[in-house]
């Protein structure tokens, strides 16, 4: 009966988390949709000011379970500049806690609220989310043939006439990484050799089409592109084998200890332009890539496994970063549901906001 109960405990440590995280999506999409209409009007720049304001604050409130609730070390490798910057952020793909990782970097810049996603055509489906994400500057895409580059190129312009911040995440290898999903990493492998390119172990061969769009499309208005790898310690068997990353329930779960986060500044001056060149120089960057999870799971010195080489520094996260959006969100949250008007205005966001938000995306598509 009782390691039944640690067991129940212990399976409801995400309950609270999650349970703040969706309950919230209601009040925080009404007040995104109330300056959308107020800002109609406006200058597409004022909008877009207060929509990363609006969204900075929402995701602050999802650090604070992901850092400050979970207390996993954040370990930083590499150079990560202090002030924020127009950049595109390449990184490997393993888990939905993928995204969040951005939002870690982001937050230690400044730049939380500038955070787009270039995301899967089929998230676009998600209730609230969905629609939401692409109203902030993300950009869906679907695969190889279907993928429409007029539309990203003409989406990412729009912004840059705006003049809008852009932290754009791009996950080249267009799924997730999984050790246990040994028919997509072979056939990864097998595509990448039949190219005459090299064999990797840990990620899977990257995609082009997306980053060099966003490369060539903006390349007047970056800085620079942030090429991240990202390892989850926690993530060997008994047997010293790789395995899978941890999801985002998982994670709230306090199942990884720590993370590793290796970031490498890359001029615009020294990618190439054209796509066939820059095919070959984004390979070579997951070839570095590649070397670096070696070291982190493959090392035969026990000393030098499960760390990236090089220095590291543990950035921890202030609460006063976190703390402020989760009380606003959540006094705003119990302050609608207290009501019975308030109870159904909630409802009607949930339902009416999920429909509307899956016409538009349809119409949009």
């Amino acid at each position: 009966m009782l390691l039944s109960l640690v067991l129940h405990m212990y399976s409801m440590r995400c309950v609270v988390p999650a349970a703040v995280l969706l309950g919230t999506a209601p009040t925080y999409v009404l007040a995104w949709g109330a300056w959308r209409l107020l800002s109609a009007f406006l200058p597409s720049r004022f909008y877009q000011a207060v929509d990363d304001r609006l969204y900075c604050i929402y995701q602050s409130m999802v650090l604070f379970f992901f850092e400050n609730y979970t207390g996993v070390q954040v370990l930083l490798y590499g150079d990560l500049p202090k002030n924020k910057e127009n950049i595109i952020y390449l990184a490997n793909h393993q888990s939905t806690v993928d995204w969040i990782i951005a939002d870690i970097l982001a937050i230690r810049q400044n730049a939380l609220g500038h955070v787009r996603y270039v995301l899967k055509d089929g998230l676009k489906w998600l209730p609230l989310y969905g629609c939401y994400f692409s109203q902030h500057g993300g950009i869906y895409v679907k695969r190889s043939a279907r993928f429409n580059e007029k539309e990203m190129r003409q989406k990412l312009q729009r912004y840059m006439n705006a003049g809008t911040p852009m932290y754009l995440v791009i996950f080249p290898e267009g799924t997730r990484y999984n050790p246990e999903l040994t028919k997509v990493i072979s056939s990864s492998q097998t595509f990448a050799s039949q190219e005459g390119l090299a064999v990797l172990k840990h990620v899977l061969t990257p995609r082009i089409k997306a980053t060099h769009v966003a490369f060539e499309s903006m390349k007047n208005y970056l800085d620079a592109i942030y090429d991240v790898t990202v390892a989850f310690e926690g993530t060997m068997d008994d047997k010293g084998q790789r395995k899978e990353a941890p999801s985002m329930v998982e994670f709230l779960c306090k199942e990884c200890p720590k993370i590793h986060i290796h970031i490498d500044r890359i001029d615009k001056k020294d990618v190439p332009e054209e796509q066939v060149y820059m095919r070959r120089w984004l390979h070579e960057r997951f070839e570095i890539k590649d070397k670096l999870l070696i070291e982190f799971y493959d090392s035969l010195d026990p000393e030098r496994r499960s760390k990236f080489p090089g220095k590291s520094v543990h950035s921890k996260l202030s609460l006063k970063k976190t703390l402020p959006s989760l009380l606003l969100l959540s006094g705003l949250t119990a302050g609608m549901l207290v009501t019975e008007a308030g109870r159904k205005l909630y409802v009607k966001t949930w339902l009416y906001g999920t429909l509307i938000g899956c016409l538009w995306v349809s119409i949009k598509a």
